[in-house]
Parts: structure tokens; sequence; C-alpha cells
């Protein structure tokens, strides 16, 4: 398959490199493109054009003759690159939405009909975190006989001497200035922004950690694919709480913009001098999805735990990059790699084929991300509840 990478930062230009060990004939984007020669290194043959993707124009005349777009630049213009997907009659994918004029719905969606009429197929949020996660509360959907309640809990954490940033700055400003939806009585709110503290316990060797509501995707498509009644996300760890300590500060405002607060992604050879002079020392990322609902008459929960390389495993396979990159890129190529060509329509993870889900689930665990699950049945239902 011919793609077009749209924007090559630490994710994008992984993503590239991983798609051209599967055998597809890969060509980038981005703005800069001396920028992305350093992100895909100067070794790579990958050929990068120069696209300013806040122009359909441009995105079309760099993307003409490709088979599949796949979007890694900021959410903010994935309305702009669908529509020039649809201009071009190709098949595409984003890793993130970005909800501003209708915050309780992915903005992706609202393009189903068109790639319906032009009978391809969009994959959207095709991540890690969303991503992964839809799969994983889909997956838990598949296992009970009723869902109720879900829970997603994430963690982030960095330890350097100075501001490193894990993923884009662009994402990070938005994640921390949204409000964040929440999902309860069968109904969409906002929850107040860094609220409801609770003690999650992850796996070994996080522990228990406080995690707070935050604006992520999941929230905006499982209600609206799978039955359920409560649903929120809650993010743990340094980065997170640096980002709450901000809020409180009042430095957090959407007039800032991002590059004000947030340091620019370091390339793979940046991350190589951090490493080696000690100035970055370690960085996780890690995922758990907990699911309650009714299974043979039985209350019960689904709890998944999904665990990803460290910082220091992923330097040992020779890739310079952050466990928060690296877990997205490897879960995008494997979107990819089980794309519905033959499905067309706007999906979020959770309403691939059931097919599809499963090959991107073994995928993962394949690549050598860790995803335990655990099925526990509580006492039996009373007919009169």
């Amino acid at each position: 398959m011919r793609i077009f990478v749209l924007g090559t930062g630490a994710t994008g230009s992984l993503i590239a490199r991983l798609l051209v060990r599967q055998g597809h004939q890969v060509t980038c984007g981005d703005r800069d493109p001396e920028r992305a020669r350093r992100f895909l290194g100067k070794r790579s043959g990958i050929p990068i054009k120069q696209v300013n993707a806040r122009n359909l124009w441009s995105i079309a005349k760099a993307a003409r003759g490709s088979h599949l777009i796949v979007n890694c630049s900021p959410a903010v213009l994935n309305k702009i690159v669908l529509r020039a997907a649809l201009r071009l009659r190709t098949h595409y994918l984003d890793t993130a939405s970005h909800q501003t004029d209708t915050p309780f719905h992915a903005e992706q969606l609202r393009f189903s009909k068109q790639f319906l009429a032009k009978r391809r197929a969009a994959v959207i949020n095709a991540g890690a975190a969303p991503g992964l996660t839809n799969l994983l509360v889909a997956r838990s959907a598949d296992l009970l006989d009723g869902l109720e309640a879900v829970q997603v809990r994430l963690y982030e954490s960095t330890g350097s001497d100075e501001p490193v940033s894990q993923w884009s700055s662009d994402g990070a400003f938005d994640e921390a200035v949204s409000r964040p939806p929440v999902y309860r009585d069968g109904r969409f709110h906002f929850g107040n922004r860094f609220g409801e503290r609770e003690a999650f316990r992850f796996p070994r060797p996080v522990g228990r950690v406080g995690v707070l509501l935050a604006a992520q995707d999941e929230v905006v498509t499982l209600p609206r694919f799978l039955k359920l009644r409560e649903l929120d996300v809650k993010i743990g760890g340094n980065d997170f709480e640096r980002l709450r300590r901000l809020y409180r500060q009042g430095r957090l405002r959407k007039s800032s913009g991002a590059g004000k607060r947030f340091p620019q992604t370091p390339t793979p050879r940046q991350m190589e001098k951090l490493l080696s002079g000690g100035l970055l020392y370690h960085a996780r990322f890690a995922a758990a999805v907990v699911a309650v609902g009714r299974k043979d008459d039985h209350h019960a929960m689904v709890r998944y735990d999904a665990s990803f390389p460290s910082l220091h495993q992923i330097r040992r396979r020779e890739v310079y990059t952050s466990p928060i990159a690296w877990a997205t890129a490897h879960m995008a190529a494997l979107f990819v790699k089980h794309f519905p060509r033959t499905v067309p329509g706007v999906h979020p993870p959770e309403a691939l084929p059931a097919k599809a889900r499963q090959a991107i689930l073994a995928g993962a665990r394949a690549y050598g991300i860790s995803v335990r699950q655990r099925l526990s049945l509580q006492e039996v239902i009373d007919d009169e509840e």
C-alpha cells in the first residue's frame, strides 16, 4: 500500500519506519522537512515533502496517489486532513480527536456518510490511549453479558533534570486546557479539571498512584458504540501532576499557546544526548481498564493492565523515543496492518470488526506490549435488583 504520513515528529517518524518494515511504500509530509529528517534519521530513505497541514490543497498535492493518509499532525487539523482524504478518495487514519465545536462528539464521526459515499474507510483515535484502551473496553463488553461502568486509568511519568516532553507539546497543551468529559448515569457531562482524585493501584513497578480526571477521547466515542452507563478517564504520574500545578497557578490559558509552557519533543539524537548525559533517567507509561457488569447471573469485573516498555528497555532496542510515542506508534502501525479497507465509513477502535480487533490485540503482545486480563465473579444478582 502507498501510505502518506502527515506530521513527522516523534510518533509520525516511528510510524513511518514501522510501516516500511511492513512492506508499505511510505512518503512523509511535514511543514519543516529538515526537522522531520532529524526524526527519521539521515540514513533513512523515506522521502519527505514540505506540506502546510492547514491547507487542504497542500495536503492533496503531496498525498496524491496514496492509498492511505496517516494523520500525525495536531488533532486541531483533523477536519482539514479528512477533507483532503475525501478529495483524493483515500483511506484515512489518525490517533486523536479534538472536541471543540461539539465537545461530546468526536469531530471525525461527522464525516462518516461522506466516507461511505466514497467507499473509503477512516479509523480514528488509533493509538495507545485512545486506541488500545478502546479495544480493551470492547473486549470487556464481549466477555460480559452486560456492561455497566468502565474506568480507564493511565500513568505517565518522566524523571529528568530539565523538562522533557514525552509526546507533542500541542497534544499536552490541549489536554491541559480542556475540560474533561465524563459519562455518568447515561449522560455526558463535564468534570472538574484535575478533579476527583482517587488512589489507583497499577501493577509493579508503578504501584499505588493518585489519579485525576483528564480530557481523553475514549469518553466521547465508547458510549456511542457500546451500551454502558458510566465512564471516565483519569491520569496519574508526575507528568500530569506538573500540568495540575501549572493550572492551579493560573499559568494555563488557551491564549498562551503551547510553546510557552511545554518543551518541544526531543529528536532521537537529542534524546540520546539526554540519556547519555544523565539528564533523563527514566520514563514510564501504563494503562488499565476496569469494566463492571454482569455475567452468568453474577456481578462481575474485568480488568486489563497494559504495560509498555520503559525508556531504558526502548533504548536497549536502539530506539531513542519516549514510552508514550513508542506505544502510540506501534499501536498505530498495527491498526494500519489490520486496516478495514472493505468496511467504508468512520470507525473508532471499538467499532472495528471483531476479527480486526482480535488481530490488533494479538499483534500488541507480539510487539512486547504486556496485556494482562483478570475476570472476577462477585455476588449472585438478586432477582429483585
